[in-house]
């Protein structure tokens, strides 16, 4: 078989989750992000996953994503929405009971018209000029926002994954500066907010890369498992080279394996010559050039040919092989390909 195999451990994602929750203190609740597929890894069983872990609260990047984490779980727990109450979701919304992250004032404006008494929260800007609504905004439609209820009240960090970066105390004061006194329900930390310490939890935290064994929860379990199948062997004799451009070129008698996998897949082209796999404990480097379907690996120091070789697993994290093609794991896990084979381990009781 042709396709590889992306391993994905439930277990670990729960397991990830709950130490992510133990951080913060009884009275901070722990929500779950899952936008993206679940960070590439398949919302459905993740979400469900988490659920049985504890998760009540799920946050995704838009209303069809919404949907997806609905269908997974039925109703009942809360589906976030990050882009809030866009233009031709109303329906959505309501018929799914999804809760907007209402984030401009045209999107409040678009919300207590269209669905007066439907759940929402509001995003305030306090420093990241992304998402949000800015300070000035939020003086002048405080009052009757808070009348009308808001579930949650809440920013994101620009820097969290940099402890030491000054950003976080500026946008911690900006958000005490617009928050504090309204008596509703607060949350600005995510994954490395969590990190930064109880000053940062307030009363919902939403992890999310740390769940999915990512940095900077350096603590995590690893969760992926990403095993390339070996489609030829053959024998390079110094001086011969090997993929496009012929970057790579032999310096001893070589047995190259050509390994199904490519930038088609999510293995960026800069791992070019830069990025190991391994058989077992031992590592095998990548030579040439990554193309859209296949990358060649020097086996020749492995006792026979391997039938896999692994890219992602317990030697190499996804944040090693993302620092091998100068990114973070964030991108590659989202940009993990369809063609993959994808086997769950379920949750151990």
């Amino acid at each position: 078989m042709a396709t590889a195999t992306l391993t994905i451990d439930l277990d670990a994602v729960a397991l990830n989750w709950r130490a992510l929750d133990r951080l913060t203190g009884p009275e901070v609740q722990t929500a779950a992000v899952v936008k993206a597929d679940a960070y590439g890894l398949g919302v459905t069983r993740v979400a469900r996953s988490l659920a049985g872990a504890g998760a009540r609260r799920f946050f995704v990047a838009c209303a069809e994503e919404g949907a997806a984490v609905r269908q997974a779980l039925g109703p009942g727990p809360q589906i976030a929405l990050l882009s809030g109450h866009m233009s031709g979701d109303t329906e959505m919304i309501h018929d799914l009971d999804l809760t907007p992250m209402l984030t401009s004032l045209d999107q409040i404006t678009r919300h207590l018209e269209a669905l007066p008494g439907h759940a929402f929260g509001v995003q305030l800007d306090t420093g990241m000029n992304r998402l949000g609504v800015e300070m000035l905004e939020w003086q002048a439609v405080a009052p009757i926002l808070i009348e009308a209820g808001p579930e949650l009240l809440l920013s994101h960090l620009a820097c969290s994954d940099e402890p030491d970066h000054p950003m976080n105390a500026v946008q911690l004061a900006a958000f005490h500066a617009m928050t504090d006194g309204t008596g509703l329900p607060r949350s600005l930390a995510s994954t490395g907010g969590i990190l930064l310490g109880p000053r940062f939890h307030f009363d919902l935290t939403r992890p999310g890369v740390g769940m999915y064994g990512g940095l900077p929860f350096p603590s995590a379990q690893p969760v992926v498992r990403l095993s390339l199948p070996v489609i030829q062997t053959r024998e390079v004799e110094p001086g011969e080279s090997v993929g496009y451009g012929c970057t790579w070129t032999a310096e001893r008698p070589s047995i190259i394996a050509t390994v199904a996998g490519g930038y088609a897949d999510g293995l960026p082209r800069t791992l070019s010559s830069r990025a190991q796999l391994w058989d077992g404990d031992t590592p095998c480097p990548l030579v040439g050039r990554v193309s859209m379907d296949l990358i060649t690996v020097d086996i020749t120091d492995l006792p026979e040919v391997p039938k896999t070789l692994d890219i992602l697993g317990p030697h190499q994290t996804v944040d090693a092989l993302a620092d091998a093609a100068g990114t973070i794991g964030y991108e590659l896990l989202t940009a993990l390909g369809t063609r993959y084979l994808r086997r769950y381990l379920e949750p151990r009781a």
